[in-house]
């Protein structure tokens, strides 16, 4: 059972990741109803056959106030595809600040990107514009769906359906 199973809230938004056993436990206990399976999976107990499930919602709504994604290598690393945002490079990795701390740029989603240890160093203090750099992508806030889509995308088709603006957001990049 090494499948994970997303969570939806009775709205349909997205959640959580959880285990097939606990998204199995929520199934059981009625707490939560199966909306999606895998294809050519399913679980056998001694009696019984049950679908293997991909995507589940919630029973009732629960109220989760939004914190964000966390801001942290990462996370930053995996909005920027493990790519330099300047040459696309995918060796010696580090995070630059797009407009220099020593500059008053701050330590935030939209000014942080992915480089590689050349690109930063050839960068230094200044702008990309000042050094004759360019951006392949610009440094935007990712959502939870947007890291799950990108997940669905690999491991689980089953999901896509039910983070369809997030599979939008990532096939604009």
């Amino acid at each position: 059972m090494e499948k994970r199973v997303l969570v939806l809230n009775l709205d349909h938004y997205p959640i959580a990741v959880v285990s097939v056993q606990k998204a199995m436990v929520l199934l059981l206990l009625e707490k939560a109803q199966l909306l999606s399976a895998y294809e050519l999976l399913e679980i056998r107990t001694i009696s019984r056959t049950f679908a293997y499930p991909a995507v589940i919602r919630l029973a009732h709504y629960k109220h989760i106030p939004y914190k964000g994604v966390l801001l942290n290598r990462a996370n930053l690393f995996r909005r920027d595809r493990g790519e330099c945002q300047y040459c696309g490079s995918t060796r010696q990795l580090t995070i630059d600040h797009v407009i220099a701390r020593s500059k008053g740029g701050k330590t935030s989603w939209t000014n942080l990107v992915t480089a590689c240890n050349r690109c930063n160093v050839l960068k230094g203090d200044k702008t990309p514009e000042q050094v004759g750099m360019q951006l392949r992508t610009p440094p935007f806030v990712p959502t939870l769906s947007y890291f799950l889509a990108s997940y669905a995308e690999r491991q689980a088709q089953e999901w896509l359906p039910y983070l369809e603006t997030a599979v939008a957001q990532l096939q604009k990049k």
